[in-house]
């Protein structure tokens, strides 16, 4: 795909087609919300390959359910080579136990997905850590993950 040569935009075009992009994800049903878009676009894409029904933002714990009712938290992080963080968002009320697996996926600069887990809550307190200045739990999804054999790879069925 031909992309146009982005340096000859001013910083108010530049500006502009990123809205026009985000208002036509937003259109596509691929975005949910005016945040970064990251958080929804993972949503939307666990939700689309592991046919899962996609919940209202108001709904706290959990971002959508399969046909069995099982709950499903989703996050992404979206890896750049400035920012290699794999720091998923903050899990919050863990001890909750608001839903019954975490769906994490790590996206590469260019949103190709690297790599992706399906984490039961049980394994979930095993990998996160609390941190109270942003009064919840935090997990990297790096590689070793997967290391534990309750951690389902996801990465071939959200890329296909």
């Amino acid at each position: 795909m031909d992309l146009p040569d982005f340096t000859e935009l001013t910083i108010a075009e530049l500006l502009a087609t990123h809205s026009a992009v985000l208002d036509e994800l937003r259109h596509r049903d691929v975005i949910r919300s005016k945040n970064n878009p990251t958080g929804d676009y993972s949503e939307w894409l666990v939700s689309t390959k592991l046919d899962l029904t996609l919940e209202t933002n108001s709904v706290k714990g959990f971002d959508a359910t399969d046909s069995h009712g099982l709950r499903y938290q989703i996050k992404g992080r979206r890896a750049t080579p400035e920012n290699k963080s794999t720091q998923l968002g903050v899990i919050r009320n863990l001890d909750g136990k608001d839903f019954d697996f975490l769906v994490a996926v790590i996206f590469d600069a260019n949103w190709q997905v690297r790599y992706a887990a399906k984490i039961p809550y049980r394994i979930v307190p095993l990998l996160a850590t609390y941190r109270p200045h942003v009064n919840g739990h935090i997990l990297h999804l790096r590689p070793t993950v997967f290391d534990n054999p309750s951690v389902e790879d996801v990465s071939h069925e959200l890329r296909n």
